[in-house]
Formats: structure tokens, C-alpha cells, sequence
């Protein structure tokens, strides 16, 4: 979790008016009740009103809130269906995150913002997209996160099967098919890999070092280079 994310969360514990300890803090944050104090204070710094000390607790006076978020018409209509598309079709981390963020935003919002995220009609249905898939997703997005090499047991278009170690560089979403973008081993080259086609995804606990020429924006430099020449090459002459 990113500090910002930590002292926001501090503070929405607070809020309820009631004493809290550095211990249930640093507990439900997954931190150590010495951070929560460096936390605390810097909050208190800042200008927030906790009151309360190391040992005993602490308590923030009422009166104080977060400035509303203000959000046009459009840019709510974009956070809501951004987020239900991730509920429908991301990983399950993903999914999790998206609604959670969806609750946030809404419970901070002035009243008439808030009316419009539930009135917002775009949707995104989930549809053929498997328990075991969204798990999927979830792998390779923590492997593309802490570069580890992944061994995958892949299936062509025409059922045959080889094993490829490969370095995870990113994760593209076509609907409804996700594919997995990194540098195989195997071929020495870029490769796009469709997780429906993963039957088998193992972590090897190696990891890679960043590399200009096997890097996404390497990938996406050629990708784009060979869709202008494709271009380049139907038009009339």
C-alpha cells in the first residue's frame, strides 16, 4: 500500500469518533505501530485534528472531513464504467479493487454526485470469463509487477502444446480475450500468449533485469512500426 493510501486510511478510521490504538491501526494496515506514530504525526503536522498519544490511543475531534471530490457528469459516467468493466472482466484482485473503489468514491461525493453514479446506464456483463481465468489474470499481472519469469505450457491454433519460459512484460485486453505480452526464451522474440490457451502457468522464482530491447515500449515501438508499414503498403498508389 502507498503512503498516501495508508494516512487516507488512517483517516477514514478515525472518523468514527471513537479511540484507536496505534496497535489496531498498525494491524489492520499491515504496518508496525511504529510507522502509525510517524504517520500520526505527520497527519497532526499537517493540520488534521487527532488528539491522543503513543501508548493510549487516539481520537480525531468532529468537524473535521475531506474535501469533497467534484466530478463532471462524464468524468463519473467514465469512473463507473471503467470500474464495472473491471468487475466483469478483470482478475479477481481486479475485481475487488474496482468495487471498493466504486464505494469509496461514492461515499465522498456531495449528494447530487452521488445520485449520479448509481443513475449511470452503461454496463458491462460478465460472461464467459472463468473463476480460474481471473485467477490467471491476477498471476501474471503480480508476475509482470515483480518481473519473474513465468514457465507456461501454451496451445497453438491448432492444439499443439510447447513449454516456454518467458519474461512478463504486460497484459492487453481485447474483449472478452486477455493475452499475456513478454519475451520468450524459446523463440528469443517478442510473443503475445492468450490465457485461454495457458494450460499450465508455473512461477520459475527467477526474475529478469529491465532491458531496453526486450522491454514493453520496445514491443509497442515495433508493433506500431509494422502497422504503418501494413498501412503504407495497401494504399493506393
Amino acid at each position: 500500500m502507498r503512503r498516501a493510501d495508508r494516512l487516507f486510511q488512517i483517516v477514514q478510521y478515525l472518523r468514527g469518533g471513537r479511540l484507536v490504538t496505534a496497535a489496531m491501526l498498525g494491524e489492520r494496515l499491515e504496518v508496525s505501530e511504529r510507522t502509525i506514530y510517524r504517520d500520526i504525526a505527520d497527519l497532526q503536522s499537517t493540520g488534521v485534528p487527532i488528539d491522543g498519544e503513543a501508548g493510549i490511543g487516539y481520537i480525531m475531534r468532529s468537524g473535521f472531513d475531506l474535501p469533497p471530490l467534484m466530478f463532471t457528469r462524464a468524468e463519473i459516467i467514465a469512473l463507473v464504467t471503467g470500474a464495472r468493466m473491471v468487475k466483469a472482466w478483470g482478475g479477481t484482485a481486479m475485481s475487488a479493487a474496482a468495487e471498493e473503489a466504486l464505494v469509496k468514491i461514492e461515499a465522498v461525493l456531495p449528494d447530487e454526485e452521488r445520485k449520479r453514479v448509481g443513475d449511470t446506464k452503461i454496463f458491462a456483463p460478465r460472461i464467459g470469463l472463468a473463476g480460474q481465468a481471473r485467477e490467471l489474470i491476477d498471476a501474471c499481472e503480480t508476475a509482470v509487477e515483480n518481473r519473474e519469469i513465468l514457465s507456461l505450457e501454451y496451445g497453438d491454433g491448432d492444439g499443439a502444446v510447447t513449454k516456454r519460459d518467458v519474461h512478463p512484460l504486460g497484459l492487453w485486453f481485447w474483449g472478452k480475450v486477455w493475452t499475456l505480452v513478454g519475451w520468450c526464451e524459446l523463440r528469443d522474440d517478442f510473443r503475445m500468449f492468450r490465457l485461454d490457451r495457458i494450460t499450465t502457468m508455473i512461477p520459475t522464482g527467477r526474475t529478469y533485469q529491465p532491458d531496453r530491447e526486450r522491454s514493453l515500449d520496445t514491443f509497442m515501438e515495433q508493433s506500431r512500426a509494422r502497422y504503418e508499414q501494413r498501412l503504407s503498403e495497401t494504399e493506393p498508389r
